[in-house]
This record gives structure tokens, C-alpha cells and sequence, in this order.
């Protein structure tokens, strides 16, 4: 599923994505997140990675306004706010074209508009000659392409990845990978990217972050020293390995 908000226009709102100890304590009791404190600048890809129920994906949804944070702020910049979920959930009744033409039909866009918008977004993300195909033709790798097109359609400043290319095959997951930087390259938005792959994250990212296990709370962030383009065969190169590695020495002290 793919969601886009519409930040309101302030010159105050700081740029990018700001995380001011940011707290989340669920009605049950349990603390999810625990004062997170962190930036995406534009232009930035960010990546998350933590245990399982750490709260990376609560962060998001605080970001997303789809939950309220107990505790902190998340500071939004101007312009649209671009969210890419775990599913893409597109309606199956509908063609590529509908489901990615769905944003502007909800944003009021005419026709000829998000026509040209949703052709756009289609051919940027390879999906040029399936746009009359239904989603049970596709699949899960096409599915995803629908659903970042969809996004993309409303131009977003900032995009929010919640772990959108975990359900599939590594060989098709790494050519997303490298078709999603592609699209960085291009578009030049912020990103805020969840993952479980530590190579995932190192191989898309300019910083990697980890969460410690729940409360979840920022234990390590890792510049990414790789200059962009980056080449499919950077993930064999020893230096990726390297800091690979750093990464998964600090995840698993996040165990502890």
C-alpha cells in the first residue's frame, strides 16, 4: 500500500525529517520507542535496522501521523510526504494504471493530469507495456513497482520505505535495490528506508542506522562512505564487507 501527506506549507519546518526524542508508549504498556533522536537531510537515503519489534516501523507510522508519539516530536519539511508499505496492497479490480492513478483521483488532480502523472511514474519504474494488466498478472516484484509509481505520482519530497522488498527473492529484491537508487539518484528526495538487511541497507544508504531491542532507541549510525551510482558488484567489493560487518558487530550488541 502506498500513502502520500501533504506536510503544511510553513517556513519554519525544518528540511527533511527531524526526530526530537521521540517516545512511544502503547496503551497495553509497553514501551515501543525511547526518546529516538535522529535527521534525514534532503538528499539523504537513510536507512534503520534493529531486532524484531523495536519500534523502526512505529517511527514511521509517528511520522506518517497514522500514530500519535507519547513522547518527542517528528519535525516534517515542506512538500509531500511519500509512504511505500510492506504490502502493496494494490485493488485488484483495478488496472496498473487505476491503482497508480489512485492518489490524484483522491487529491482532486483532473484527468489529463494524473494521466500524464501516472504514465510517468509507470515508465520510471520499468512497468511501460503492463499498464492495462490486472495485479494477479503480476508479479510481487511488479506489484511493488506499482505501488512506488503510485507514490511517486504526487512527487514527494520525502519517502517513507517500511521494509517494502522483504517478502521477496533476493535476486529480485537486489534489482529493486538497484532500480530504487536509480530513482534516488533521479528524483533527489529524502528517504527513510526499514530494513532487516543489513546488505540491503549498507548497499542503498548514505547513513545506516541501528535500534536497540525494545525500548528501541538509535545505538549506532554508520556513514556510508560509497559514491553514487553505485554498481551491483560494490556488494562483493571488501570495503562493503567491512563496514557490513561493523554494522552487524553493533546489531548484535542491539540484542543484548
Amino acid at each position: 500500500m502506498t500513502q502520500t501527506i501533504t506536510a503544511s506549507p510553513s517556513t519554519q519546518a525544518p528540511p527533511g525529517l527531524t526526530f526530537d526524542a521521540v517516545a512511544m508508549r502503547f496503551p497495553d504498556g509497553t514501551q515501543a520507542v525511547e526518546e529516538a533522536s535522529f535527521s534525514v537531510a534532503p538528499g539523504e537515503f537513510v536507512s534503520i535496522v534493529g531486532p524484531s519489534g523495536c519500534g523502526k516501523s512505529t517511527l514511521l507510522k509517528i511520522t506518517a501521523g497514522l500514530i500519535d508519539a507519547t513522547g518527542g516530536h517528528v519535525g516534517i519539511g515542506p512538500g509531500n510526504l511519500g509512504y511505500v508499505f510492506q504490502d502493496a496492497t494494490l485493488l485488484p479490480w483495478r488496472t496498473v494504471r487505476g491503482n497508480v492513478e489512485l492518489l490524484g483521483e483522491l487529491e482532486g488532480m483532473p484527468k489529463a493530469q494524473r494521466r500524464k502523472a501516472a504514465q510517468e511514474a509507470i515508465d520510471l519504474v520499468g512497468l511501460g507495456g503492463f499498464e492495462s494488466k490486472y495485479p494477479k498478472s503480476l508479479s510481487g516484484g511488479m506489484k511493488m513497482r506499482a505501488s512506488l509509481a503510485r507514490a511517486l505520482t504526487l512527487q514527494p519530497s520525502t519517502f517513507l520505505f517500511d521494509e517494502p522488498f522483504g517478502a521477496l527473492d533476493e535476486i529480485t529484491r537486489e534489482r529493486l535495490n538497484d532500480e530504487l537508487l536509480a530513482l534516488f539518484e533521479r528524483e533527489g528526495f529524502a528517504g527513510l528506508f526499514i530494513t532487516h538487511s543489513i546488505a540491503e541497507a549498507v548497499f542503498l544508504s548514505t547513513r545506516v542506522l541501528v535500534m536497540s531491542a525494545r525500548p528501541g532507541r538509535i545505538v549506532g549510525d554508520f556513514e556510508v562512505p560509497f559514491a553514487y551510482p553505485r554498481k551491483p558488484e560494490l556488494r562483493f567489493e571488501p570495503a562493503f564487507a567491512e563496514l557490513s560487518g561493523r554494522v552487524s558487530e553493533c546489531l548484535r550488541g542491539a540484542f543484548a
